[in-house]
């Protein structure tokens, strides 16, 4: 542990320039006086840092000094694909294997695109969630990627989305990060009498629903033919038109047009693409919904840039709703 840390030492120092004790300790999440004991073994050691006393002062290497220990550990391989994703491999229980890969790439780099990668680095940021969503409560993500990782059978008691609970056995194949969300992939265990686990299609799990996670001691094979983005695709893609089932007629105006992309699901907007509007600032569209209920409050939203033809239900579900909010107004 302590070489490991002595080894991320010299390379932020020879990454960075000269650095403080308290900056390097918050880097290597150690006290400063781990930071003076670590510096006095690499002096020893013959590595040339140097400590500049005073205002401005620091640790430093000499100059022109590099190091050629940037070797990755195996935890660091498995952070890479999480480069620039910081927080993301934190919450995964990566976040110093991912720090520590991110600083031994950069020291392997020739100086000239050692700088062009940090450029990039204090130039672009990715923040994955929407706006105005609080980050959800993963309490089991590390336990789900280190099932995911080592290939380890799970047992989940989960929460459904109708809010009834049941208790899964699952082979964990795969995370995905979707919009700010979690979730995973795994191969469900059959019950008394079902079909093979391995003849069972991959479901789909959300992480903020497991209530509580056992780790059983038995492994399992990976299916060799499982490819995580391909069934993700085809997953998203499925669940997405299953969730629209709901053939509506509406009239659009021609600002109804422009907000159905900015207040509707893509596949709901899919119905009013290429349409503009007649002579009379009106157009009709037919529109795919999940259901009344969330039409009715979706709709709700254009005001008077959309009415609703058909069916029946859903005019009367939205003209009761518009009714009832201008009646807190009506005085």
């Amino acid at each position: 542990m302590r070489a490991s840390r002595l080894v991320l030492l010299v390379l932020l120092l020879q990454n960075r320039g000269r650095m403080t004790a308290a900056e390097l300790a918050a880097a290597l999440e150690v006290s400063e006086r781990t930071v003076y004991r670590d510096t006095e073994a690499l002096s020893a050691a013959g590595i040339p840092i140097y400590a500049d006393r005073g205002t401005g002062g620091g640790y430093r290497l000499v100059e022109g000094y590099r190091t050629r220990l940037t070797g990755l550990s195996a935890g660091e391989a498995e952070a890479l694909p999480l480069a620039g994703l910081p927080e993301a491999a934190a919450e995964l229980g990566l976040g110093a294997e991912m720090a520590a890969a991110e600083l031994k790439l950069l020291a392997a780099l020739p100086e000239g695109l050692r700088e062009r990668a940090e450029r990039v680095r204090s130039r672009f940021h990715l923040d994955a969630p929407g706006w105005w969503r609080s980050a959800e409560e993963v309490p089991h993500l590390a336990a789900v990627a280190a099932a995911v990782w080592d290939q380890h059978t799970v047992e989940v008691d989960y929460r459904r989305w109708d809010g009834t609970d049941v208790r899964r056995r699952l082979d964990p194949l795969g995370i995905v990060l979707k919009g700010g969300s979690w979730y995973f992939l795994a191969l469900p265990h059959p019950h008394g009498g079902g079909p093979d686990a391995a003849r069972l299609r991959p479901r789909v799990f959300r992480v903020s629903r497991v209530r509580e996670l056992t780790v059983r001691g038995e492994s399992f094979t990976r299916p060799e033919s499982f490819d995580l983005a391909a069934t993700w695709a085809e997953w998203a893609r499925d669940f997405e038109q299953s969730r629209h089932r709901l053939r509506t007629r509406v009239r659009l105006s021609r600002r109804g047009l422009e907000l159905v992309g900015a207040l509707s699901s893509p596949v709901t907007a899919a119905g009013a693409a290429g349409l503009e509007a007649g002579a009379d600032g009106w157009c009709e569209a037919e529109l795919y919904v999940e259901s009344v209920a969330v039409a009715t409050t979706e709709f709700a939203s254009y005001g008077p840039e959309i009415e609703v033809l058909e069916p029946e239900e859903l005019r009367t579900a939205l003209a009761e709703h518009l009714h009832a909010a201008a009646a807190f107004y009506a005085g």
